[in-house]
């Protein structure tokens, strides 16, 4: 049995559930995308996270239409997230951008809509510099036309957030970054947090020792003896453990699987709770190694690390 699980309310006054399926993955077969966002909804997952540059929302969509043809959910039980691209940051290519997006996933509305990174690009990839306070209006009216319920951020630094939040009209709802117990970015989350922006994490798992090869044999989520020991005391993977850890300091995780035992496993974490001793040992984990540095856009006026 899976548990039920918990939400948080956005400053928009939405519901978000703390737990949704990511679907990012460098290599994956059309169908895999389909399956996997079917088998979380069959599940009991209500979130789906997806993106325009991820090149899936087409198959995201059709397994959402699938599974409210069957009957197994409505589009109101459902929140879905998809983002903009960087090549669409002009106030003019925003409202656009999502209609493709909404075309794509065979929605009226998503329920949160995202910029994806603080940079934006031409089309070739060059650098443009374009103010977030244009890109913002943007996406505010994508509220106004009712084709986002709640808007938001990713990626941000403390610096590009607050700034935003100085001149935006709607305040964006969430900041979704990379957090793990290798990647705790507490001053980041406390900065969210103290101005009512609730923090996402993306690789809620850090994946470290396939990310750089010196750091093979550190990936805590793997190898560490003290998470395991915690795994077998409450009957849980290694992977729960590092998922409650963040659900427990108040962050929605977005963790990706392809597998449906991994798909159901990730979702049942909301009937057991870490002591505060627990956290502080998934926090000594941290080694501020970043998985997703987002290097090709190192060079952009608005790169955020």
């Amino acid at each position: 049995m899976v548990s039920k699980v918990t939400t948080v309310k956005l400053s928009s006054g939405h519901e978000m559930p703390m737990i949704g399926l990511g679907t990012y993955a460098r290599k994956a077969d059309p169908g895999q995308f389909c399956q996997a966002v079917e088998c979380a909804i069959d599940a009991g997952y209500r979130h789906i996270d997806t993106a325009s540059c991820y090149k899936n929302e087409v198959e995201v969509g059709q397994a959402i239409a699938n599974k409210i043809k069957q009957g197994v959910v409505t589009r109101q039980e459902l929140f879905v997230t998809t983002k903009l691209w960087n090549d669409s940051h002009a106030e003019a290519d925003v409202i656009p951008a999502l209609k493709e997006s909404l075309n794509k996933l065979k929605l009226d509305y998503v329920d949160l809509y995202l910029v994806h990174w603080p940079v934006s690009v031409n089309s070739q990839g060059e650098d443009t510099a374009i103010d977030h306070s244009e890109t913002w209006r943007g996406m505010e009216q994508a509220v106004a036309q009712g084709l986002a319920k709640s808007i938001g951020v990713s990626n941000f630094n403390e610096e590009q957030l607050e700034r935003l939040l100085k001149s935006a009209k709607i305040k964006p709802v969430v900041n979704q970054f990379e957090i793990n117990p290798t990647l705790t970015q507490h001053k980041l989350v406390n900065f969210c947090k103290e101005r009512s922006v609730v923090p996402v994490a993306y690789t809620p798992l850090g994946l470290i020792s396939e990310a750089r090869p010196e750091f093979i044999g550190k990936d805590a989520i793997k190898t560490d003896p003290k998470l395991g020991e915690l795994a077998q005391k409450y009957g849980k993977t290694r992977a729960q453990i590092a998922l409650r850890y963040l659900i427990q300091r108040g962050i929605p995780v977005m963790p990706k699987s392809f597998t449906k035992s991994r798909i159901e496993e990730n979702l049942n974490i909301f009937d057991f709770e870490l002591t505060d001793k627990e956290m502080d040992t998934v926090d000594s984990f941290n080694i501020d190694h970043r998985c997703v540095p987002g290097s090709i856009f190192a060079k952009c006026t608005h790169y955020p690390f």
